[in-house]
Order: C-alpha cells, then structure tokens, then sequence
C-alpha cells in the first residue's frame, strides 16, 4: 500500500482496489450466484416473490436466499487483511476471535428508475471524527456492477463530520440534507463531501472507513447486482 493511497483513505474515508482480486478468483463465485439466482428465478417463493417487497428489503431477501459456500475464504484474503491492517494500524481480528464473516450484497434487476431520493444513508459503526480509525468495511465487486446498477453508496468526507452536532446556520445537519435530492451533489461539494458509487469491474474492492455514511442503491440496469460485504472493527 502506497502513501498515496493511505492519504485517499484518511481524507476521503474509502479507497478503490481496482483488480485486487483476479478473474480466476471470482469467475467461480460469480457462475455459482448466476445459478443460484437461475434457480430462484423459477422457484415458487423465489424471486418474483422478492420483488413484490420495498425496494431496499429485496437486498436483505435474496441475499439471504442464497448461500455460497467459501465466500468468506476466496475474498477475505491475507493480503486483503494486511492492506486492512495498514490502514488501522493494528491487525484486525481473524474468524478465530470473532470474525464476523463475509455476507452477500445480491439486488434483483430493474428496481425501478435511479434516484437519491429516499435512501437509507446510515453509519454501521458510530464513532467521533477524532477517535481512531473504529473499523474498515470491504465491498467486493463479484460480477462487474454498472452506474446505477445497485452500488452500495458512499458519502466520502462524512467521517470528518461529526454527524450527532446540532446543525448551525452555516452547517445544516447533513443527515437532513440528504433527504432533499434536489441539487443535492452540489450543495454536498460545498461542505467537501462527494457521494461515491461503489461500481466497477469484477475482482475490484472497495475499503471504506466505518465512520462513512454510506446507503443501498437501486438497481436500475437489467443485470442483477453481485456483490459482498465484510467488517473489520479493531479492538481498543
């Protein structure tokens, strides 16, 4: 890991992999979710039955449909750990201490049109701009994801703003801004914050401090969105 990209992640909150993982490591994956979701498409209770859910718990649905076994090994790597543990500055835990595992990001296609209205912007981990870095999250691209394809969102920046502070004349609350979408990434920018979609090839990574505000996306292209998650939270 390079300077530069330990100064990307410690003022922007997040970091792009691109291609850490190689093809041959997630075609695997990728062909055994593209069964199962096959399998789901035809099953009674199966997939027409997720989309008639809200929009965002179709996400939690189908992912919890579907297993794939040795997830966790092929994409929580000890190279992976060791750029986690950079980061951090101390090793995070390993599956023998309480590891919590790597969990599927799977959304149906065609969810309707993309927007950034009515997101569930949240933190999974609540800590202070000027506490140590709590914990690092990892969202694994499996199959290539497009714009508007379902990406977990992310709100770069937000980890330097502490986001339990009263809003102020000339700092409004930020979670409250993020519920009116209109001219929304501009008025983001002013404060220097950027929303980044979490898209890109498959084998990519993305880092993300736990501090960061970061929501589900809908899916508006025609391909399903595979992707899968894991957190690392450091000790005291």
């Amino acid at each position: 890991m390079s300077p530069t990209q330990i100064d990307h992640f410690r003022t922007h909150g997040y970091l792009h992999l691109e291609g850490f993982h190689p093809k041959p490591r997630v075609a695997p994956l990728r062909q055994k979710l593209r069964d199962e979701l096959k399998r789901l498409a035809g099953a009674k209770g199966g997939l027409s039955a997720v989309q008639r859910l809200p929009l965002f718990q179709q996400i939690g649905k189908l992912s919890a449909l579907v297993n794939l076994p040795g997830l966790h090994e092929a994409l929580v790597t000890p190279a992976l750990l060791d750029f986690i543990a950079k980061l951090g500055h101390r090793a995070p835990p390993s599956a023998a201490t309480g590891h919590p595992g790597t969990q599927l990001l799977l959304s149906p296609p065609q969810q309707g049109d993309w927007t950034l209205q009515g997101l569930n912007w949240h933190v999974d981990l609540a800590a202070r701009p000027q506490d140590p870095l709590p914990g690092v999250q990892a969202f694994f691209l499996i199959d290539d994801v497009a714009p508007h394809g379902g990406a977990t969102l992310a709100l770069a920046g937000s980890h330097r703003i502490d986001t339990r502070r009263p809003a102020s004349d000339s700092q409004p609350a930020l979670r409250e801004l993020l519920k009116d979408p209109l001219d929304l990434e501009r008025r983001l920018g002013e404060q220097g914050l950027a929303i980044v979609e979490m898209c890109g090839r498959a084998g990519d990574v993305f880092l993300m401090d736990m501090r960061v505000l970061h929501t589900p996306s809908v899916n508006a292209t025609k391909q399903p969105r595979m992707m899968a998650t894991t957190r690392c939270i450091f000790g005291t």
